[in-house]
């Protein structure tokens, strides 16, 4: 069962994913008023039973980003080696992890336009999978580390590229512009490790392939992923991670490849499902 946040008008749900639609959960739960409180109380579990053999209430709806009041997402960067070799600067693979924020406004849903501004026009494309915390902690041991997954999902990372280059050590202003990127179309719980351990990445735009590959590539494996990053930081319930893109983003084809309004961007993760994104500019 996948579950998703949508909107019906000037109205805000969340609810579980029907072949016919949507079936609205937040007044069976009025404890948990968005996805995210739901995730933040381990009750994906709850929502299931819930949704069990129940019509669905909307047929018409919106896609929002998925937990569009998540508190914390991090970002790995540069997590496969074909991805490293791009940068072309002769390095060897990196013994640690290179980590970024991003914030719940720089998103948008499934099937929503990402957002080209008109102060640049470098907005490039990075398929993901994202992983959402559902148990805590601190100093998690990569033995550990899938039992406090509570559900996978697809990240589009949109990333105004001339504006990561803009100061020596960080690209956070890159990585934040509004409605630039986008996350969906929905979560799906996480209860065995070969959701991730079998997961392919295929990025298509207008129907080409940009991007294909295994996340059994990753120079930083999810285990390690939340080992790290809770050694420095205590891991909270609904915090996300989002995991790495393969090589073939746009900006390193020659000349690049950037998105321009009209576009379609699909990122398909096997058994998560596919988030697909136009592209139009601010206005």
């Amino acid at each position: 069962m996948q579950f998703s946040s949508y909107s019906v008008g000037d109205e805000f749900y969340y609810g579980a994913v029907h072949e016919q639609g949507m079936i609205a959960l937040n007044s069976a739960f009025p404890e948990w008023p968005t996805l995210f409180d739901a995730v933040k109380a381990n009750g994906l579990a709850a929502l299931e039973n819930a949704a069990q053999g129940q019509p669905a209430t909307h047929t018409a709806f919106q896609y929002e980003m998925v937990l569009p009041n998540a508190q914390r997402i991090l970002c790995v960067g540069v997590n496969f080696p074909d991805r490293n070799a791009e940068y072309k600067d002769g390095s060897e693979l990196p013994k640690y992890m290179s980590l970024f924020p991003r914030f719940a406004s720089g998103f948008t849903g499934h099937k929503q336009n990402l957002i080209r501004p008109p102060e640049n026009q470098t907005l490039d494309y990075e398929g993901e999978m994202a992983i959402v915390i559902g148990k805590g902690g601190r100093r998690i041991a990569q033995a550990d580390a899938y039992d406090h997954i509570a559900a996978l999902t697809v990240c589009n990372e949109g990333t105004i590229r001339d504006w990561v280059r803009h100061a020596k050590f960080n690209v956070t202003q890159g990585k934040n512009w509004d409605k630039s990127a986008a996350m969906g179309p929905w979560l799906v719980p996480f209860k065995e490790a070969a959701q991730i351990d079998d997961a392919r990445i295929i990025t298509t735009v207008n129907g080409e392939v940009r991007q294909d590959d295994t996340l059994s590539r990753m120079m930083f494996p999810i285990r390690r992923q939340i080992e790290y990053i809770s050694t420095f930081m205590t891991l909270q319930p609904g915090d996300i991670i989002i995991t790495g893109t393969p090589t073939g983003a746009g900006a390193r084809f020659d000349p690049p490849r950037y998105l321009v309004p009209g576009d379609v961007v699909s990122v398909n993760v096997n058994g998560v499902g596919t988030l697909i994104n136009g592209v139009e500019d601010e206005t």
